[in-house]
């Protein structure tokens, strides 16, 4: 399990270790994770973490989507645009100008639609919004 902390609203999420190993393990090596969640730009109802500091290792393409459910996070390596965590709070097509981007869905928050749609409408009216990313023990 991890937690997210968005600027004050504490959401749990469970990590998909037997369908995403290589991503799950990428990611808990650079958590905790302190950044800045923002509105996306392409992709519809989300918001997205930009991860392009941090140094991954070769991630196979593992559990991917273009079309991630609500509170499906996804990890993007970094393939053809830059690194990003993808959370989904409504209806989400993963693009970028690049086009259609697969992320590796590697965990799925449990929070209710009306609390992810809340997210969401805050960083669109608000801007970028604290993040803060652990696991729990």
């Amino acid at each position: 399990m991890i937690e997210l902390d968005i600027d004050g609203t504490t959401l749990t999420a469970e990590l998909h270790d037997d369908r995403a190993p290589e991503s799950v393990a990428a990611v808990r090596e650079f958590l905790p994770l302190h950044s800045e969640l923002m509105h996306v730009r392409w992709s519809g109802i989300a918001t997205w973490i930009n991860i392009d500091e941090i140094e991954l290792p070769e991630i196979p393409r593992e559990n991917h989507t273009v079309y991630p459910s609500r509170g499906d996070l996804l990890l993007y390596p970094g393939y053809r645009n830059e690194q990003e965590i993808l959370l989904p709070c409504g209806p989400t097509c993963f693009k970028s100008p690049a086009g259609e981007l697969a992320g590796n869905h590697f965990a799925s928050v449990d929070a209710s639609a009306e609390q992810l749609k809340e997210i969401e409408e805050t960083t669109l009216r608000d801007g970028m919004q604290s993040v803060t990313i652990r696991e729990l023990d």
